[in-house]
């Protein structure tokens, strides 16, 4: 399968064409629990039951009860991307290579009903140096978005959109120990564990990679997270780009329905994030859908896996083109979510951002006004 590389150019006469490449997406999969009053803090919310020990992943069972869990705000929301781009140019220049969204740009998203922003940025950008301090001026643009977005009442999933990786090497390398990886977010958990509005997505669409190998920096990186105090909403991506159809498949390595279950949280407060896009191979490169049902078949095995294992997800990417089959398909998708809320914690919209021009998926208000996937969202955002 292939997916999306990032947009190496602000110019968004790039994003024209429909098979052009999403900037730092790369396609895939989806999130659990029962919907309570939008915008509720989640990390002051009572602790859920301890989570079931690892154990052989098992398939989904149709007839199992819901997983009794404790009442959680559904997200509903949208990446802002633009903090990510402009991979080949790093640093790169703040205003022409890449853009953080401006202070203001969530108010159209919450207007609309809309309480979760997802925030990709690079890590190379905001920790030149592994191990050393935070970029002093890349840290300020991410503390002073995520200020405004919350004190409005937004609650903002940072996104390291990495792939897993610095500069090109895997984490669990000699390169990129595991120990670096958790010295990035124990730096950042100490920036933001104050503000209970800030979930922590551990990173983007790992690939390429031992399942075993990940599965290691991702408790490294809580465990960091959890030492500095934080009790924030940890969100962890899946091996193989996180889709949510291939949850179960081993073309990978070691299936994520098996090896995901020895990730563990000591903060008990933990959302498993996957994507999934509607295309033939799930990579979303295509503003076409395979069917009207496609997304509901491609989210059923890990809402099974959820609720078998009393687990909670979130569908981090999701999007299609401006199309009757899509428009059906995605509106089915988002109701699967919505009947299966002691599972689905939410999910985020790819993508806005000010720098998407025409781009197919981009739901950026225009000067005409909305764009027509917006409204397809809207019916779920009440």
């Amino acid at each position: 399968m292939t997916h999306k590389p990032r947009f190496e150019l602000p110019q968004l006469a790039m994003a024209m064409a429909f098979t052009l490449s999403l900037a730092g997406c790369g396609g895939g999969g989806g999130g659990g629990g029962i919907a309570s009053t939008p915008g509720l803090v989640p990390s002051t919310a009572a602790p859920a039951a301890p989570a079931t020990p690892p154990e052989a992943a098992a398939p989904p069972d149709a007839t199992a009860a819901p997983v009794a869990t404790s009442p959680k705000p559904t997200w509903r929301g949208v990446s802002l991307a633009g903090a990510e781009f402009g991979e080949s140019k790093l640093p790169g220049i703040h205003g022409q290579d890449y853009i953080y969204p401006a202070n203001d740009s969530v108010g159209y998203y919450k207007r609309k009903g809309m309480n979760l922003v997802r925030l990709p940025f690079l890590w190379e950008r905001l920790q030149p140096q592994l191990n050393q301090e935070l970029d002093s001026n890349e840290l300020e643009r991410l503390k002073s978005f995520v200020a405004a977005a919350t004190a409005g009442g937004t609650d903002v999933l940072l996104d390291p959109h990495n792939y897993a990786r610095w500069h090109a090497s895997v984490i669990g390398s000699a390169e990129v120990p595991q120990a670096a990886f958790a010295d990035l977010w124990r730096r950042l958990a100490l920036q933001f564990k104050d503000n209970p509005r800030v979930l922590f997505g551990l990173m983007n669409e790992p690939h390429d990679m031992s399942t075993e190998t990940w599965v290691a920096a991702a408790n490294a990186g809580i465990a960091a997270i959890r030492a500095t105090g934080a009790a924030n909403v940890i969100t962890v991506p899946g091996n193989g780009w996180t889709g949510a159809h291939s949850w179960f498949a081993n073309s990978y390595g070691t299936p994520n329905a098996e090896a995901m279950l020895a990730v563990t949280d000591s903060g008990n407060n933990l959302v498993f994030e996957v994507h999934q896009y509607l295309d033939g191979d799930s990579a979303g490169k295509l503003d076409t859908c395979v069917s009207e049902t496609i997304g509901v078949e491609r989210l059923r095995d890990f809402t099974g896996w959820l609720k078998t294992h009393g687990k909670r997800g979130m569908l981090g990417e999701f999007a299609g083109g401006n199309n009757e089959t899509c428009r059906l398909g995605i509106t089915a998708m988002l109701q699967h979510m919505k009947d299966n809320d002691a599972q689905w914690a939410g999910w985020a919209w790819w993508a806005g951002g000010p720098w998407w021009g025409s781009y197919p998926f981009s739901i950026e208000p225009q000067s005409s006004g909305d764009r027509p996937q917006m409204n397809w969202l809207t019916p779920f955002l009440n």
